[in-house]
């Protein structure tokens, strides 16, 4: 089962969508730009500073995902391993793999899709887990998953890190998962203790490849000092309840497709009744602007469509 050719299509379509997606809505897209700190401005407003200029904005949406800060687990042992570590981010095929031993650490998607695929071409693979995974055999509609994004919206309401997408929807069980289930791929062992110059706590030289999810990419927001004691960010709908200025649209609840559509129209839906802001113009200084969205996905451009739907373009910005 070759998932390598599904995301190199998946590259073209959904950036073909995109550029289409732009062009149909007259989206003012800036890129490239990173983002690298929101700030107090003093005045009410907040201080957006990226690697082209610096912005002045009454509310940001931030809409950056996960994909930019894969999360790496730490072992004792793990800077003398001779092997080869890597992110299912970086995963490039199982070419690298062919007669290697390889240990896949990790419960989700990622992780059981990638082992698949390396099985059939590695000397010998073995599944890793913290906990025992959960496969789902039932149908998953809009009603599931609907009770999927409420479980991740109580916790975030609670100012909790949001937990893994496959935590509340389980993995599904399709015909190529029930095989390898049979076949003994799929059959998983507990998290090994260390990691040794040669493998892992059992000894046998394998190649260690984690496969263990994402954080949410908000480092840039840190000088708001949003989380709470918990680690995570108290949410009220979309809005962070520590600076209702700022809403997260690509977090907790609305990380996936399942919610991010949603969460991207009603931010910008209590954007909207914000008093009317000073026009934007080139001027010293920041640059002010009504909203701004930040990210490269779905919600990113929903939300930047809404913001442009009612209002003159040059009071949204948008940035990738």
């Amino acid at each position: 089962m070759n998932y390598t050719g599904v995301r190199e299509v998946e590259v073209v379509v959904i950036g073909g969508y995109f550029a289409a997606y732009e062009r149909r809505f007259g989206l003012r897209v800036h890129r490239p730009v990173s983002v690298t700190a929101v700030r107090e401005a003093g005045d009410g407003r907040l201080r957006v500073e990226t690697s082209q200029r610096t912005y002045a904005a009454r509310a940001v949406i931030n809409a950056t995902g996960t994909w930019d800060r894969p999360f790496w687990p730490r072992f004792p042992g793990q800077e003398d391993f001779r092997g080869r570590q890597l992110h299912s981010a970086r995963y490039r095929g199982p070419e690298g793999f062919r007669g290697a031993r390889v240990v896949v650490v990790g419960g989700g998607t990622s992780a059981v899709q990638q082992l698949l695929e390396i099985a059939p071409v590695a000397a010998a693979t073995t599944w890793v887990t913290r906990r025992p995974p959960v496969f789902r055999t039932g149908p998953f509609g809009a009603d599931e998953g609907r009770a999927a994004v409420a479980l991740v919206a109580e916790r975030v309401r609670q100012g909790l890190p949001p937990r893994s997408v496959v935590s509340v929807t389980g993995l599904p069980m399709t015909e190529a998962v029930r095989q390898a289930r049979e076949s003994g791929v799929l059959t998983r062992l507990p998290l090994f203790d260390r990691v040794t110059p040669d493998g892992v706590a059992w000894d046998d030289g394998r190649t260690v490849e984690y496969a263990t999810g994402f954080r949410a990419a908000v480092d840039h927001l840190a000088p708001l000092r949003l989380r709470e004691p918990g680690g995570g960010i108290r949410m009220a709908g979309t809005r962070a309840v520590r600076d209702p200025r700022v809403h997260l649209v690509g977090y907790g609840p609305s990380a996936g497709t399942i919610g991010a559509n949603r969460a991207g129209r009603a931010a910008v839906q209590e954007i909207r009744q914000l008093p009317a802001g000073p026009p934007d113009a080139d001027v010293p200084g920041p640059r002010p602007a009504d909203g701004l969205v930040g990210g490269g996905g779905y919600a990113a451009g929903a939300a930047a469509v809404s913001l442009t739907g009612t209002r003159p373009s040059s009071h949204a910005r948008s940035w990738a």
